[in-house]
């Protein structure tokens, strides 16, 4: 489990493809702290440390996870944001995170506002059930509140310090990004479909 409050971020060194496989090296400030086994949330997407070298970490991402995530379209020395998991004995600063992606959402406008950016997103509509106004999204592992939500699109702002600390700062217009509904709104859509 993760809270969506991001550590550091990280930068893909190395892609090596096997049969379906992708395995990344990322270097990353946290690289160095971690241990083979652990579990690490990368752009929203919790991966298994697999092995720590000289200031990198490697991770590896099935096909499964390459189709449903933004994973598959990693290049060499793209930032993403890193996370480890939340310990019991402190603060949730987001909200519960799981790593498991959901989907993927398309960014089709950011504005730039007097001191914050807003960012809107475009999703699958079968995921509206998934969304509330106010509600709580993960965005490329970033915990958000949403606004101006519909039955396809949602919209995030983004202060100062959440745009310098991740990689929102290169997110465009046309880039996809990873996205993790609330998984207690997730059970409630799920519980009341099966009614």
């Amino acid at each position: 489990m993760f809270t969506g409050i991001i550590e550091n971020t990280g930068v893909i060194k190395e892609i090596i493809i096997t049969g379906t496989n992708k395995s990344f090296w990322v270097c990353s400030p946290l690289s160095g702290e971690l241990k083979v086994d652990q579990s690490l949330s990368h752009n929203g997407v919790c991966l298994t440390i697999e092995e720590i070298k000289d200031g990198m970490h490697r991770v590896t991402a099935i096909d499964e996870t390459l189709v449903k995530t933004n994973l598959g379209s990693w290049q060499k020395d793209a930032v993403i944001n890193l996370e480890r998991c939340m310990q019991l004995n402190g603060r949730l600063d987001g909200h519960m995170v799981q790593g498991h992606v959901d989907c993927t959402a398309t960014c089709i406008e950011v504005t730039t506002k007097d001191g914050s950016c807003e960012f809107v997103f475009t999703f699958p509509a079968e995921f509206a059930a998934c969304i509330i106004e106010k509600g709580s999204v993960t965005v490329n592992g970033i915990s958000l509140t949403c606004f101006n939500v519909t039955t396809d699109r949602f919209t995030v702002a983004i202060i100062p310090y959440t745009f310098q600390h991740t990689n929102m700062s290169a997110l465009s217009k046309n880039d996809m990004v990873n996205i993790e509904w609330d998984v207690i709104g997730k059970y409630v859509s799920r519980i009341l479909s099966l009614k």
